[in-house]
């Protein structure tokens, strides 16, 4: 295969062009996609660029790429493709994953790329019906992975949905108090009452404290400069995973420590199921559920139900951090305290309404947790298959088996 391929520039293959300002008091929301360095950025009425396009960062972040399927408005800090020359679009996106733009980066103070001296990148390319075929085999996969996202986001919703009507609407409640069908199945439905009492909550609910229905855990770091503590089998979250944790559930981590690391350390083992939120810094109130049991450090802390309604506590906290991050302390960043978290107070219904909600929620959650797993492992193939398809290593046919049996 790689025969047909030939050596070439890459200012010969496509042609890169710089972005086109926009300030923000400038834009109008709308369906046209604005794409900075970071990726999408807003929308606005007007496109700049015919899709499908291919944008990466000129200044800020560099090296991300981004594939747009629609018309779209790159913005100055990007450099987007304007002439594709005859390539797939989607080939191109792939491609330019495996570039290496710190090397064309200049010397200032804040790095940017210069389009003519990518132009110069030596590059091995394929004839189009292997760009069709690489760009078709991992496009299936991301393909794949998008849709497990959306599938898990609908999920949530229905759980979130579910939530919000008994614990905060109270509309099981609002229903039987003024004589209708609350619309659940007769035993659920008995569970709650048909009155309001003090403080506008359902009678016999109450306030009650988060920590009476969730144990606190801390984290820590083993020492850096210590080898053995690190690269081991265990997981260890930082605030940077959890807050990028674009899934409901965080499964992988970018680092890994040793048993040694745990036990000679401040960090100890969350449990699986546990809501883990970033407690300061930049991101803090950012959460997400851990898929595994895993460590985590200092800037986090993990919530874990020992009742086993971990669902619930996902939901009831989701429902309470705005609240959290707003009373924050903190002279730099906000931050998320011990005492914060002592003080805030949830709604309780009773023990049975609790549970009965846990067990409706339950396969929803169990189906999130195994989309997110699924879309990791796709993940991995995609990034194991990327470079050597790209450099023409992989052969089309021996990467489809691997696809297959995936």
């Amino acid at each position: 295969m790689a025969g047909e391929w030939r050596a070439t520039t890459l200012g010969d293959v496509i042609e890169l062009k710089r972005g086109y300002d926009l300030a923000s008091t400038q834009r109008t929301p709308g369906p046209i996609p604005i794409v900075s360095s970071s990726g999408p950025s807003g929308s606005h009425t007007e496109s700049m660029v015919r899709g499908p396009g291919v944008v990466t960062g000129r200044y800020g972040t560099i090296g991300q790429v981004f594939y747009v399927r629609s018309d779209f408005w790159p913005l100055n800090t990007t450099l987007y493709v304007r002439d594709f020359k005859g390539a797939n679009p989607r080939f191109v996106a792939y491609f330019l994953k495996t570039l290496d733009f710190q090397a064309y980066t200049d010397k200032a103070a804040v790095p940017g790329i210069n389009r003519n001296d990518v132009h110069r990148a030596e590059v091995l390319w394929p004839p189009v019906s292997v760009q069709e075929q690489i760009a078709h085999l991992l496009g299936s996969l991301d393909d794949k992975i998008e849709l497990n996202r959306r599938m898990a986001a609908t999920l949530e919703e229905m759980a979130r949905a579910l939530f919000k009507s008994w614990f905060v609407d109270f509309d099981p409640v609002r229903a039987k108090a003024e004589g209708r069908n609350p619309c659940l199945p007769a035993a659920t439905a008995a569970l709650f009452p048909d009155r309001f009492g003090e403080g506008g909550l359902p009678e016999g609910w109450s306030k009650a404290s988060l920590l009476d229905h969730a144990r606190l855990i801390s984290g820590g770091t083993p020492k850096t400069e210590e080898p053995t503590y690190w690269g081991g089998p265990i997981l260890w979250a930082s605030a940077k995973d959890v807050s990028q944790c674009a899934d409901r559930f965080l499964t992988v981590t970018e680092r890994t420590i040793t048993r040694r690391g745990v036990e000679e350390s401040a960090t100890r083992m969350v449990p699986a199921l546990s809501t883990v939120v970033v407690a300061r810094g930049a991101t803090t109130g950012r959460h997400c559920l851990f898929g595994r049991e895993m460590a985590m450090n200092q800037t986090c802390y993990a919530l874990h139900s020992e009742a086993q309604r971990p669902f619930w506590l996902a939901c009831t906290f989701s429902a309470l951090v705005a609240e959290l991050v707003h009373g924050a302390h903190g002279s730099v960043f906000d931050t998320i305290t011990t005492t914060t978290l002592q003080t805030a107070k949830i709604v309780h219904g009773s023990d049975e309404v609790i549970s009965a909600f846990e067990r409706f929620v339950h396969p929803i959650y169990e189906r999130i947790l195994s989309l997110v797993e699924e879309a990791v492992a796709l993940r991995a193939l995609r990034d194991t298959l990327l470079p050597k398809l790209i450099s023409g290593e992989l052969r089309i046919k021996d990467a489809n088996k691997d696809v297959e049996a995936a």
